[in-house]
C-alpha cells in the first residue's frame, strides 16, 4: 500500500452505501445493457452502464446531492461555489437548488452551452472566466475566499467520491463475475468510486482508467508515482476530461487501486462517439466514450471476458454532434 498523499479520508464501502441511502430518492437506478453489437466487434461479453441516462445527463449529480446533503444551514445559508466544465457544475447546482440554497459555477470561456443553460435553469449564477477549467478554478477559489461561500473542490472532496460510487454498487448488483471495468478519468472521482466498491465487492474485477492523451495530467502523477501534475499540457476537446492539473486526494487512491492506466487521442473518442450511437442508439460525451474508445483501440485485450464501460455522461451540444456526425 503506497502512503497517502493527502489528509482526506479515503471514503469505505460504508460511507458509499450511506451516500445511496442519502441520494436515492432523487438519482436513477441507470440502466446496465450488453449490446452484441459491441460483443461481436470485441469478440467480448460487454455491458454498457448508462450514466449517460442519470439526472443531468452524467454520474457527477450522484456525488454533488450526497455532499450538500451533508451541510448544515451555516454553509447553505453562506452558498456554494464551484469551478466546473459542466457536469460537475449541474450537480452542485442542482443540490445546491433543492437545499434552498444559492450556487456559483465558474466555467472556463466558451464552455459547453447544453451545460451552461442547464446550470442556469437550475438557479446557479454562471460565471466564464479564463480558457481553462484549471484558471476557472483558481477564480472559483478566490471568489469563494472574498465573499465568504462554501467551496467544493472537483475532486478533493470525499462525500463527492461516496456519492458517485453509488454506480458501482449498482453494477456489481446487477451483474456477477465481471472481469473488466473501463472507466474515464478527468479529476478522477468517479474511477476512485469505482475502485472502493469493485475492492469491497469484487476484489478479482480490474477497473481500468481512461484518460485524453491531450489532458493527461492524472496519468502523469499516476505513472511517475509523484505529487501532482501542475499544468500539464491540454489540448483536449473532451471537456468532460479536461483537466491540466492533478490533485493528490483522488490520485492517491487510484495510485493504490487502480488496475491500469491508458491513453486514448481525441480522434479516438469522436469515432467512438458514433460507434456507441450505432451500437446501442444512445448519445455519450467525449468522456463517456472514453471507456469504448480504450476497448476498441486494444481489442485483444478483452477478448472472452466480461467488461463493463462506463457511459459516464451524455452532454453534448448540438454543433459538436452536427461536427462530429457529419465526418
Amino acid at each position: 500500500m503506497i502512503p497517502s498523499l493527502s489528509d482526506l479520508p479515503e471514503p469505505t464501502i460504508k460511507d458509499v452505501f450511506e451516500a445511496r441511502r442519502r441520494i436515492s430518492s432523487q438519482v436513477h437506478r441507470t440502466p446496465l445493457r450488453r449490446y452484441p453489437i459491441l460483443c461481436e466487434l470485441l469478440d467480448a461479453d460487454v455491458w454498457v452502464k448508462h450514466e449517460n441516462m442519470q439526472l443531468l445527463g452524467s454520474f457527477k449529480v450522484r456525488g454533488g446531492i450526497n455532499l450538500v446533503s451533508h451541510t448544515g444551514p451555516d454553509e447553505r445559508k453562506r452558498g456554494f461555489i464551484t469551478a466546473s466544465t459542466g457536469n460537475h457544475g449541474q450537480s452542485i447546482a442542482y443540490a445546491a437548488s433543492s437545499n434552498g440554497a444559492s450556487c456559483t459555477v465558474v466555467v472556463p470561456v466558451g464552455a459547453n452551452p447544453v451545460k451552461v443553460e442547464s446550470m442556469q435553469k437550475l438557479g446557479a449564477t454562471v460565471i466564464e472566466h479564463g480558457p481553462t477549467f484549471d484558471q476557472s478554478k483558481a477564480y472559483s477559489e478566490r471568489l469563494a475566499a472574498e465573499e465568504g461561500m462554501r467551496y467544493v473542490h472537483p475532486a478533493d472532496e470525499p462525500l463527492l467520491v461516496a456519492g458517485v460510487g453509488t454506480y458501482a454498487l449498482e453494477i456489481f448488483e446487477d451483474l456477477p463475475d465481471i472481469d473488466r471495468i473501463l472507466v474515464p478519468i478527468g479529476a478522477g472521482s468517479g474511477a476512485c468510486g469505482c475502485c472502493i466498491v469493485s475492492d469491497a465487492l469484487s476484489p478479482a474485477t480490474k477497473v481500468i482508467g481512461v484518460q485524453s492523451e491531450a489532458a493527461r495530467s492524472v496519468h502523469e502523477s499516476w505513472t511517475r508515482g509523484e505529487g501532482p501534475t501542475i499544468d500539464s499540457p491540454m489540448g483536449t476537446e473532451a471537456e468532460g476530461i479536461a483537466t491540466g492539473s492533478s490533485y493528490d486526494f483522488p490520485v492517491g487512491i487510484l495510485r493504490n487501486r487502480l488496475h491500469d492506466f491508458e491513453l486514448v487521442s481525441d480522434a479516438e473518442l469522436r469515432s467512438a462517439i458514433v460507434t456507441m450511437f450505432e451500437a446501442t442508439r444512445t448519445v455519450v460525451e467525449h468522456a463517456g466514450a472514453a471507456p469504448l474508445a480504450l476497448a476498441l483501440s486494444q481489442r485483444e485485450r478483452w477478448k472472452g471476458k466480461r467488461i463493463v464501460l462506463i457511459a459516464s455522461g451524455g452532454n453534448l451540444s448540438l454543433p459538436q454532434l452536427r461536427d462530429i456526425f457529419s465526418e
